[in-house]
């Protein structure tokens, strides 16, 4: 995937203007205004909740700040380039997506201010912060940092299809270690047979698929990664084909036709990103701003899903779920 462009990603923020460099003219009447920058995987609901909040406090792209967005795709191996790119633009704060992002962000700067979003990776283990409450560095922001969450999904879905035995356990091997092995040692606590299904890119996913059909898994738990949301159509796409029942971590895997999801809402994520651009803006030392982690989880269901999959659920599962789709 090439750095998308422009014209396109307008189109999906709905005219929120994307710093792509601009004419030499243009710079200028917009130099004098503080600089948001942005590495993100993927133009996703998740950008345009970022843009939307940073409205809601009042920033405009073009009118009171410059937004300089670098949207990353599959080119992991740009990634230094593209933060060494915001960090000579002079950019005030930097909010960076998913582990690759904060590494390369965090490896351009010890200076300027880092938000990071963030569902894989512990920030203290990594090195990038002292504490939560504390962070003590140049970064803070939201991260999950819960591996734990596979035993839940294995929970859930197990009471959704009580009869299941053999479970296929979808990771991305370059980030999910910590995950898999959490998921892992909560499948053999329920006695039930763990299958792993690793992926390093998106190509991977049609053998995987092929060996959870031929391993005779009975369901999948996606666990999450940035890869992993972004093939979502083509990961819903095979588990209907084969009649896999799914539960993702990502809340928008159900909306895209899997069976079930529990996890944080990325979006609002987001827009708590958002929260924290404007403090650092306004003056606030990042140092002192806590990384928060999400204390509320969605449970949605898609009883389309379930029923073309030959799934009842529960009436007690129906009744805790946030989201039912029908």
């Amino acid at each position: 995937m090439s750095v998308m462009k422009r014209r396109e990603f307008v189109k999906l923020l709905g005219g929120a203007a994307v710093a792509w460099p601009l004419a030499a003219g243009a710079q200028q009447s917009v130099g004098k205004f503080p600089k948001i920058g942005f590495l993100q995987g993927s133009q996703n609901e998740n950008v345009a909740a970022f843009i939307q909040a940073l409205r809601a406090a009042g920033y405009t792209d073009g009118q009171n700040v410059r937004i300089e967005t670098r949207i990353y795709g599959t080119m992991l191996d740009r990634l230094g380039e593209f933060a060494r790119e915001l960090v000579d633009l002079q950019c005030n704060v930097i909010l960076a997506a998913a582990p690759y992002a904060i590494r390369a962000a965090a490896g351009a700067t010890s200076t300027v201010p880092i938000i990071g979003i963030d569902l894989e990776s512990d920030p203290v283990a990594s090195g990038w912060a002292k504490s939560l409450s504390h962070p003590g560095g140049n970064l803070t922001g939201l991260f999950l940092d819960i591996p734990e969450l596979g035993g839940k999904q294995i929970e859930l879905l197990r009471e959704a299809v009580p009869t299941f035995s053999r479970l296929g356990v979808l990771w991305d091997a370059t980030i999910g270690a910590v995950q898999f092995r959490a998921t892992e040692a909560a499948a053999r606590s329920a006695a039930i047979e763990l299958h792993s299904l690793p992926i390093r890119r998106a190509g991977d996913l049609d053998s995987v698929f092929d060996r959870a059909v031929s391993e005779r898994v009975d369901g999948v738990v996606i666990l999450s990664s940035p890869l992993i949301n972004g093939e979502r159509l083509h990961i819903v796409e095979l588990a209907l084909k084969n009649r896999l029942p799914t539960i993702s971590l990502f809340t928008g895997f159900p909306k895209s036709g899997a069976l079930m999801a529990y996890g944080p809402n990325l979006p609002d994520m987001y827009r708590r990103a958002a929260i924290y651009v404007d403090r650092v803006l306004k003056g606030a030392k990042v140092s002192d701003l806590p990384i928060e982690r999400p204390s509320r989880f969605e449970l949605v269901i898609n009883l389309k899903t379930a029923n073309a999959l030959g799934i009842t659920f529960p009436i007690t599962l129906l009744g805790r779920a946030d989201e039912v789709i029908e």
